[in-house]
């Protein structure tokens, strides 16, 4: 079992910045793919980013290309999400997730998920 954690969410005027942390504890000597979703009020959860075991291997989805980054300290059990240039429509509450093995764009092949954290961007 792995528990996640999300912190670093808030609100932000757009054209800011904000980094997201995800604490991971628990069973974390596997090697899990990690990533970013992203669900708003009555939208489906969207897939934002992830980044395999190793961090050489990043997926993004188009939306956030250019000003989202991901990364991870595995002596820390922790992946980060580096969001630059925000806009409002990148509101919503961005959790965290993890999968053994590959990197994967789908919400239903991840296992353990965080809370969330709130992200808000205003005009």
């Amino acid at each position: 079992q792995v528990q996640l954690v999300e912190f670093g969410g808030g609100l932000v005027q757009a054209g800011g910045s904000l980094r997201l942390s995800c604490k991971a504890t628990g069973r974390t000597s596997d090697s899990y793919a990690m990533a970013w979703f992203r669900q708003a009020p009555g939208k489906e959860r969207e897939f934002v980013a992830a980044i395999s075991w190793s961090g050489r291997a990043t997926n993004y989805t188009d939306s956030v290309k250019g000003r989202f980054t991901i990364s991870r300290d595995n002596g820390k059990n922790t992946v980060y999400l580096q969001m630059n240039t925000l806009k409002p429509e990148d509101t919503a509450v961005y959790l965290c997730a993890a999968k053994r093995n590959f990197i994967a764009t789908m919400a239903s092949l991840y296992n353990y998920w965080g809370q969330g954290t709130q992200v808000t961007v205003s005009s």
